[in-house]
């Protein structure tokens, strides 16, 4: 046949027509697919079979469109349709709209999605003002642009028959982001922010919307005996479209090399080259990682009782497997969350210590082991030198890791590096930002530099994310402190006070500031009677007792704080309410003892 009557017949049989029709449902049954098949937990096979039947079909749907004719009476093979009675003109036409009917559709989804995760992102800033500042402030820091190479992990789906899996999908979950955020030029957003998600059943453009993050992986996780399931995929949220699923059924003792690979399916996916490999936990003894998993899931609660419980898991997971650096790590950072809070520093710190460099001996590699051991170093030691290169080898290490940026911003804070130490803050705020911690640490940072309006901003943000969040002081009460508004600190405080019965050292300055030394004394004796139970930081003390320009005891109380080796010696320097002391000399050796300047520091805006 001549190639140009060749061609002008695949036109009249429609072959391309049918071919463009074929490639548009093709299309849009493998996005329902890989919507669907996941919800369902269908094996990976399964959209692989379908896939190859498409492929498959294809040249078969082809061969039938040049042999076969739709005639009225049914379909018959060309040969046997005379010219004068074919019809494909109007079949053409007819294949022609269907087409254009399917590819509107297809348009108009991919158009929802995109204007859906638009419209969330207005009514996120419905609530603020025109320049989506709460309450008027300016936002602690611009939301950069969202970087295509950025993800965030959301905790597995316990699809266990008994639930009692949430630990152990909480695990996984938290190992895979931890592999990820290993990954250069990868942004992950740390698990703080990502499973603030769960159990609330987000759509995926509005988590990566308030989390800033171009993907978002998400999965389920079923475990009989020592057979475990898990789904996972990993999806675009501009698009809504799949960029990746895989279902995995394996053995308990290979739950390692499944997390592995899940992490290089997503670095592919989202097109990464690594420089380094993920690399698989050293240890393979699935009975310590089980009980490892159990006291991380305990390790991220906040109070006394569960955090006792996480040591327990973890001291366990360490008899099983000494050689576990993440075991030890864990103890670390229980440790850690254990000191100022809930115990003496000098009764835990050595343990953050020990625990820290341990986990490093193993895995000198560990980047959150070299955070933890740095915050160990400044308190015991008083040594920020060394606390300033364990936090540079973690961020070396792991660029990812929020903790170390909010470490190091507080090093500068120390050091009244007040930029550094805001812009610190700002990246670990990046890294989680649904973080109340991370907002509640740079207010004050905020203030002594000058923006009280990011400060303000920051305090409402904690506010709207938990209305009954305090860390050692609440927000605002903080601020109006902070700029002479003593009068709303006062009331700031005795709100606070009512919800968590501890009394403020903020609330007994405020108090002072005002003239009404008997309130301030009545405070500071609440203060008193709980040291004389438990652990309050004798800088807390000492700095009603410079208020009230009682400046012996002031003294006392920081001597006091020197040998208890309370970490608010660092800030002496820069509350202005120890200005009064500066001109003893007493101050200064103080200062020295602790590894700091003593040279008086500036007055800044807030404090003028």
């Amino acid at each position: 046949m001549n190639p140009r009557n060749f061609l002008a017949e695949l036109k009249r049989r429609n072959v391309y027509k049918v071919a463009v029709a074929y490639a548009v449902v093709a299309w849009l049954l493998i996005q329902a697919a890989s919507i669907v098949f996941p919800t369902f937990e269908a094996p990976a096979w399964i959209m692989k079979v379908l896939m190859a039947a498409l492929l498959i079909g294809f040249p078969l749907t082809i061969a039938l469109s040049w042999a076969f004719e739709i005639t009225p009476e049914g379909i018959k093979r060309e040969s046997e349709v005379e010219p004068n009675e074919s019809i494909t003109a109007h079949t053409g036409r007819k294949l022609v709209g269907i087409t254009f009917v399917l590819a509107v559709i297809a348009a108009g989804l991919l158009l929802f999605q995109q204007v859906g995760t638009h419209l969330r992102g207005v009514r996120d800033v419905s609530a603020h003002d025109k320049d989506g500042r709460p309450g008027g402030a300016s936002p602690p820091a611009a939301l950069p642009a969202i970087p295509d190479k950025s993800i965030a992990v959301l905790p597995f789906v316990d699809m266990s028959q008994a639930k009692d899996q949430e630990y152990f999908c909480d695990g996984i979950s938290e190992e895979i982001l931890d592999a990820l955020a290993k990954v250069e030029t990868l942004r992950v957003v740390s698990r703080t922010s990502s499973f603030s998600f769960k159990g609330k059943n987000a759509d995926v453009s509005e988590v990566a919307s308030k989390l800033n993050v171009a993907n978002v992986l998400e999965g389920s996780l079923r475990r009989a005996g020592n057979r475990i399931r898990v789904t996972a995929q990993l999806i675009n949220a501009r698009s809504g479209f799949h960029l990746w699923s895989e279902t995995y059924e394996r053995e308990l003792q290979d739950v390692f090399t499944m997390q592995d690979e899940i992490t290089r399916s997503i670095v592919d996916a989202l097109k990464i080259k690594l420089a380094v490999a993920p690399s698989a936990p050293a240890s393979h003894n699935t009975a310590a990682h089980d009980l490892y998993l159990q006291g991380l899931f305990f390790s991220n609660k906040s109070d006394e009782a569960n955090l006792r419980k996480a040591l327990d898991f973890f001291q366990r997971a360490i008899e099983k497997d000494p050689t576990s650096s993440r075991a030890w790590t864990g103890l670390a950072r229980v440790w850690d969350f254990l000191a100022d809070a809930y115990m003496k520093p000098l009764d835990a710190y050595p343990h953050t210590k020990e625990a820290a460099a341990k986990a490093i001996a193993l895995d000198e590699r560990n980047a959150e082991a070299h955070a933890w051991l740095g915050d160990a170093m400044h308190v015991l030691d008083w040594d920020l030198a060394g606390d300033e290169r364990e936090l540079k080898r973690a961020l070396e290490i792991d660029p990812n890791l929020a903790i170390a940026h909010i470490f190091s911003g507080m090093l500068h804070w120390y050091r009244d590096e007040g930029p550094g130490a805001v812009s610190e803050l700002e990246e670990g705020m990046k890294l989680d930002p649904l973080s109340t911690d991370v907002a509640a640490l740079a207010v004050l940072p905020y203030l002594r530099t000058g923006h009280v309006d990011k400060a303000t901003a920051a305090a409402q943000r904690i506010s709207d994310l938990d209305p009954n969040y305090i860390y050692r002081d609440p927000p605002f009460a903080t601020i109006y402190l902070e700029t002479g508004r003593d009068q709303e600190a006062l009331d700031a405080y005795a709100k606070a006070q009512e919800m968590t019965h501890t009394p403020y050292a903020g609330h007994a300055i405020a108090y002072a500031h005002l003239g009404r030394p008997e309130e301030a004394h009545r405070v500071l004796n609440q203060m008193l009677t709980q040291a004389g139970q438990g652990y309050v930081p004798g800088t807390s003390i000492a700095s009603v007792y410079a208020a009230l320009g009682e400046k012996e005891e002031a003294f006392r109380w920081l001597e006091r704080a020197f040998a208890e080796h309370d970490v608010g010696m660092f800030t002496i320097k820069i509350e202005p309410t120890f200005r009064a002391l500066q001109s003893d000399p007493r101050f200064a050796d103080l200062l020295r003892r602790v590894g700091l300047d003593p040279a008086p520091a500036p007055t800044t805006p807030s404090q003028k």
